[in-house]
């Protein structure tokens, strides 16, 4: 079985839990080092001497998005500013950007998780690995390129867009394994079948390392069945370094998040009370190995539940299911709570619906309206009109099945929804 830090991958439990306690206390150490978390400590009468058990985590306070908005761009800074080495900001495009720093331990460390995500889905020395997502400010690029050098394999910084020059390099290098954000490596597909290849014969793909965006198991066994190889779940947030917090194993049974890296909760995000395994909840993550910005107990917003039992893999790390919706995506029409989701995993048990999907919500004569737009294949001739409606009425019953509630269905033809350049827009509310 391969793994890249074995002493951590298959500690026991134990001593996971009395590294994880050790950690903790050198975490809130280094964290009342910040001008934010020394002010809450202060008013808590909160040290490193509080923390006697992992219990004693409750103690700490919540961070959230809008406290690091707040705090931008040097308030949760816990060291000198001559000692960070890199930064990554965000967008900023609804409000205050959000900044995280590091210190050249803080990237070594993180390049090592992602090394040894790598290495758990297979992927070694041998393989050619190109990486399709974005450099510079956004942490994924970066991330997974350091890692995957680590980890000694022959990189190439594709970067994003320009799709026939990603197959050509491909094609050229025989790359065996890509990192790509899922509603790109549906787009990555159908470019290469309009190219008159076969994904299966005419590359040599053996791994896919899919993450920035949730994605359900029905549009990874989408992938996995169209190219012929392994799709691996990616997550990770920038806050808390980027991608590698979790990955899946070969089981690909939920992914392991890296308990020696992270403490993990999962709390009912209304009454932030912990749920038991097997219960969605918000995860909300401390950094154990900080140390330029250590973050306490942050609410992802991402919603999940721990998948009880042990891994036959042999790792202890516990396993987080897939993202199944984020607290604040959720939206309510005509009663009904519903998550983005919901909507994918109905439409990609469907051969027909290819490529992208979009929820429009409208207002319209005092109703809410709820539409689904979604892209079909090129097989599926749009001006047929008894087919179309075949087919229309087939996903508004699949999609009244999961989400209780009957939309509205649109055929738009491959490559007709503008997801944008980055991560898809799934949902636009013009309520």
């Amino acid at each position: 079985m391969t793994a890249f830090h074995p002493d951590l991958e298959f500690i026991d439990s134990e001593d996971l839990k009395k590294l994880q306690l050790k950690r903790l206390r050198q975490t809130v150490d280094q964290a009342s080092r910040a001008p934010h978390y020394k002010r809450l400590f202060e008013k808590s009468n909160i040290t490193p001497g509080s923390i006697t058990s992992l219990e004693d985590l409750k103690l700490l306070p919540l961070t959230t998005k809008a406290d690091l908005r707040a705090g931008f761009p040097y308030e949760f800074i816990s060291v000198p500013l001559d000692e960070l080495v890199r930064v990554h900001v965000s967008s900023g495009t609804t409000g205050t950007p959000t900044a995280v720093y590091h210190t050249q331990s803080d990237l070594d460390h993180w390049t090592g998780l992602v090394a040894r995500c790598l290495a758990m889905a297979g992927i070694s020395k041998a393989d050619v690995f190109q990486n399709m997502t974005g450099y510079g400010l956004f942490t994924g690029g970066l991330g997974l390129h350091y890692g995957a050098e680590r980890l000694g394999c022959l990189v190439i910084p594709s970067s994003t867009g320009n799709t026939k020059r990603q197959i050509s390099l491909m094609r050229q290098f025989k790359t065996s394994a890509i990192h790509a954000i899922p509603s790109y490596a549906l787009k990555l597909l159908e470019s290469i079948r309009a190219m008159g290849l076969d994904p299966k014969k005419d590359l040599h793909l053996e791994y896919m390392v899919l993450g920035a965006e949730p994605h359900t198991d029905e549009t990874r066994l989408r992938l996995e069945e169209a190219y012929g190889a392994k799709a691996f779940n990616c997550y990770g947030l920038s806050e808390l370094n980027g991608p590698a917090v979790a990955f899946e194993c070969r089981e690909q049974n939920g992914s392991h998040l890296w308990e020696d890296s992270y403490l993990l909760e999962v709390l009912d995000p209304d009454t932030l009370e912990p749920v038991p395994d097997g219960e969605v909840g918000e995860l909300v993550l401390t950094t154990l190995a900080r140390s330029a910005m250590p973050i306490i107990r942050y609410r992802t917003r991402d919603l999940a539940y721990v998948l009880p039992g042990d891994c036959p893999c042999g790792r202890r790390h516990r396993r987080i299911s897939r993202i199944v919706g984020r607290s604040d995506d959720m939206f309510i029409i005509k009663g009904v709570n519903i998550y983005p989701m919901q909507v994918e995993s109905a439409l990609m048990k469907e051969p027909l619906v290819r490529g992208n999907y979009q929820i429009h919500l409208t207002h319209e004569d005092g109703m809410d309206v709820m539409t689904v737009k979604a892209e079909v294949s090129p097989e599926m001739d749009l001006d047929n009109q008894d087919a179309c409606r075949n087919l229309t009425k087939s996903l508004v019953h699949a999609l009244r099945s999961e989400i209780l509630i009957t939309p509205q269905v649109s055929l738009v033809k491959l490559g007709g929804i503008d997801t944008g350049p980055g991560k898809a827009i799934r949902m636009v509310d013009e309520r």
